[in-house]
């Protein structure tokens, strides 16, 4: 584990970056939904596009990461994201979609990246874990953002707090310098970056059943896992009638849940469960926070509140840790960051599709409430599958 602490360390830092970048939006859409002209419902939409440009920056980020190494890609992703969050302070909504997609782009290759990093450093007895607690960097992102986010633009503005939030970027990126020659010692500056590169990950993904399998579930729970974190603010602020502060609050604490989860299933997954009974247990334990999601109201308490959404959050947020360390367990050697690349790609689907239709829902009339009872079904039924189902005879268990 000592040899493995310093990229881990290093790669939570990224992480958690991007994806405070990530949420800033979402979580100060209920304050500039008004300057910018957009009903804050279309959040959905804004993150949707940020994915979009995560699934394309996903498919190629495995090569990148081959050709110029994983620190330097994500040096690149964070610049990127700072231009994206500047660009969103023009308040225009052509410039937030321009800005959601440069997000996007900035936050797809980061986790190739860093699997490319940890899959070298890490003991196979210690995969789980590891790529587990790394992914916390993603809910510690969101839940910083829920408590960072509020009090600047309530003090300063929605301007100043994205002017903030892109110059921690380029802090980050900076800071990174000092371990990038090490950690990058594997690069291939001949790696070409031609069309059969680009779809090698998509390629190496369709052809191996067992890693299918996975990426397409994860498209599921990638979408419910969108929907959480992209509208419970304003779920809460428009729907139940909470202060901004609390709201915020209370999407930390989901995103908190989903950090004890991140590390609480990876070490199930390493020691006592089959990775397949896990991630299966997940579907089920989001689709019934999703579905219990359709029952907040203005009369729940403070501490029943928070419960209800840090248990959602660690199934909605928390699964992410097993997913990928089994990709990176079944993926050949030395293509990791190929076949993680490749499986976000399809998992990216989810999340482009899946806000958006939770918006669609929401802005029909038929409500939060119905919205979140309809994007517990996948869920529940892919959960079904991998918690009780037998892997067929040509895919081997996930936990071998």
């Amino acid at each position: 584990m000592k040899n493995t602490l310093a990229p881990l360390l290093v790669t939570i830092a990224i992480q958690v970056m991007t994806s405070l970048a990530m949420m800033t939006v979402p979580v100060l859409a209920p304050t500039a939904a008004a300057d910018i002209g957009l009903s804050a419902t279309y959040v959905g939409l804004f993150v949707g596009i940020v994915y979009l440009g995560a699934m394309i920056s996903s498919l190629v980020g495995g090569t990148l990461v081959l050709r110029f190494g994983a620190i330097r890609v994500s040096q690149a992703c964070l610049l990127i994201c700072a231009t994206g969050l500047a660009i969103a302070m023009l308040a225009l909504p052509a410039a937030m979609a321009a800005a959601a997609f440069l997000i996007g782009c900035g936050y797809g290759p980061i986790t190739p990246a860093s699997s490319h990093v940890l899959a070298k450093s890490t003991p196979r007895h210690l995969m789980g874990l590891v790529f587990s607690i790394k992914q916390t960097g993603v809910p510690l992102g969101g839940a910083l953002a829920g408590v960072l986010v509020p009090p600047l633009v309530l003090a300063a503005g929605w301007r100043t707090a994205l002017a903030v939030m892109s110059l921690v970027c380029l802090a980050v990126a900076a800071l990174s310098q000092p371990v990038r020659r090490a950690l990058d010692s594997d690069r291939e500056p001949g790696q070409r970056l031609g069309f059969a590169s680009i779809i090698a990950p998509l390629k190496l993904v369709l052809a191996s059943p067992p890693i299918r399998t996975l990426a397409f579930a994860a498209m599921c729970y990638a979408a419910m896992q969108m929907c959480l974190m992209g509208y419970l603010v304003t779920y809460l602020v428009n729907d139940l009638g909470l202060p901004m502060l609390q709201a915020g609050v209370t999407l930390a604490v989901a995103q908190g849940g989903g950090i004890v989860g991140r590390i609480l299933w990876g070490t199930v997954a390493d020691r006592w469960v089959a990775p397949r009974r896990v991630f299966g247990f997940l579907g089920l334990l989001m689709a019934a926070g999703s579905a219990l999601a359709a029952a907040y109201s203005a009369a729940w308490t403070t501490p029943a509140l928070f419960f209800a959404c840090a248990l959602f959050g660690a199934a909605a947020i928390g699964w992410n840790g097993v997913h990928l360390s089994q990709v990176a367990h079944l993926a050949p050697p030395g293509k990791v960051g190929l076949a993680t690349g490749g499986s976000l790609f399809i998992s990216f689907f989810g999340v482009v599709a899946g806000p958006p239709l939770f918006g669609a829902i929401v802005g029909s009339g038929f409500g939060y409430p119905a919205a979140f009872l309809a994007m517990a079904i996948p869920p529940l039924f892919i959960g079904l599958s991998f918690a009780v189902g037998r892997a067929s005879a040509r895919q081997p268990s996930l936990s071998g």
